[in-house]
């Protein structure tokens, strides 16, 4: 069994009930009034490859200026130089970012063990915050997160972009409109089929590199260039497939059904293509189990790309399958010719990305919307938190004998 350093329970989880935070309307006072026209002044930290791709769709919300950014690496900083602001500030060091008084916002797209600590920070600074998911990098650290946000009073949105999207948001009306009947069973998948686990040179410049930075609060160790590229593999740093692909569709699952955590989760794993390379393994499943006797099941792969990603509620009366272009209610067998079918979307199922709808530019729309209204964002920090806690009761269960129960780990 491997030793996991972050398996102590939190003192106390209070998380809200996904779907209710979804509605949430309540007024979030601004550190600085913003006018309807007024421009948003917005920070980048962590200048990667998610970063520069979710900049392509920042850039094209209105009335937003990206103003500054920070990274670790000087060929990241370099590079962010020409994608702020000509009169912008940049900087190594995040927190001198969070000093500035003219920046109103930052987008934070760093490793996953970085998010929670530095979107507390922001909002302490008065900021706020749009941060990649997963929120949390353990379980300990949700209700920081939530208290942060709460008490700054933030507006905090989590890189779940299927909150945004439209088929989503009509499936989960169908849902609540009883569509499904009963649901009992949720089947989640999100398979590749790529070889990611090869070792070889990262192009890293270790002289460029702030390595203490970048460890953060993980434990001391050498510098991996490998681990700095392919930080999501590595327990120190991130989670493995449950955190990386499968909290986008287990947030769904949690939304749907107004649910906050799992009970229990059963999970196995296997270093396929990525022995000796990888600390996680990158084929996976995972069992949960929720109230009111519902099963949610999900497996990943890289070995295989097949059954794509996706994810399908069952109902007593109908299925409903939802990927990030399409939606299909189709009737439950015994149900045929009882109900209509409906479909939304076109394309391959189960594909990784779509260019319609643009989740990012919807997303992070919803975010600047909500920064000049002072009302919560489709995916706050409690939903942020509650996806998060799903994939790290999963990895819980993979990495202690394949069984974890909710307020035992």
């Amino acid at each position: 069994m491997t030793n996991d350093r972050t398996s102590h329970s939190p003192n106390r989880r209070v998380f809200l009930q996904a779907a209710a935070v979804v509605g949430a309307t309540a007024a979030i006072p601004a550190s600085r009034a913003l006018g309807a026209n007024e421009t948003i002044n917005v920070g980048l930290i962590g200048v990667g490859g998610r970063c520069r791709h979710l900049l392509g769709a920042l850039t094209r919300v209105p009335g937003v200026k990206v103003t500054a950014a920070a990274d670790i690496y000087g060929p990241n900083l370099a590079s962010a130089r020409g994608l702020i602001d000509p009169a912008g500030f940049a900087t190594p060091n995040y927190k001198a970012l969070l000093d500035r008084k003219d920046i109103d916002a930052v987008l934070i797209a760093t490793p996953d063990h970085w998010h929670v600590p530095i979107t507390i920070d922001a909002c302490a600074a008065g900021k706020d915050v749009y941060v990649e998911k997963p929120l949390t990098h353990n379980l300990a650290e949700g209700q920081s997160v939530i208290d942060a946000q709460n008490k700054n009073a933030r507006i905090v949105q989590v890189g779940m972009q299927q909150r945004s999207m439209p088929q989503c948001r009509r499936g989960y009306e169908l849902v609540k409109e009883g569509r499904l009947g009963q649901i009992r069973k949720v089947h989640l998948t999100w398979n590749r089929n790529a070889d990611r686990a090869r070792k070889g040179p990262q192009g890293v410049d270790a002289s460029k590199l702030d390595w203490k930075a970048f460890l953060g609060n993980a434990p001391d160790q050498p510098f991996d260039e490998y681990r700095y590229r392919n930080w999501r593999w590595f327990w120190d740093f991130g989670g493995g497939i449950f955190t990386d692909l499968m909290v986008h569709w287990i947030d769904v699952a949690h939304w749907f059904l107004g649910a906050d955590h799992p009970l229990a989760a059963v999970a196995m794993g296997e270093s396929v293509n990525s022995e000796g390379v990888w600390e996680t393994p990158d084929t996976v499943q995972t069992v949960l189990e929720y109230p009111n006797k519902v099963q949610v099941h999900f497996e990943g792969t890289f070995s295989n790309a097949r059954e794509g990603a996706h994810i399908v509620f069952m109902g007593t009366e109908a299925n409903l399958y939802l990927d990030r272009g399409r939606m299909e209610l189709v009737p439950e067998v015994s149900k045929k010719g009882k109900g209509e079918e409906l479909i939304i979307g076109t394309g391959r199922k189960g594909q990784d990305f779509y260019d319609k709808p643009d989740a990012e530019l919807l997303h992070l729309t919803n975010w600047v919307e909500s920064i000049r209204s002072r009302t919560a964002p489709v995916a706050p920090a409690e939903a942020g938190v509650s996806a998060a806690s799903a994939a790290h009761l999963a990895n819980k269960a993979l990495r202690g004998g394949g069984v974890a129960k909710w307020g035992q780990v």
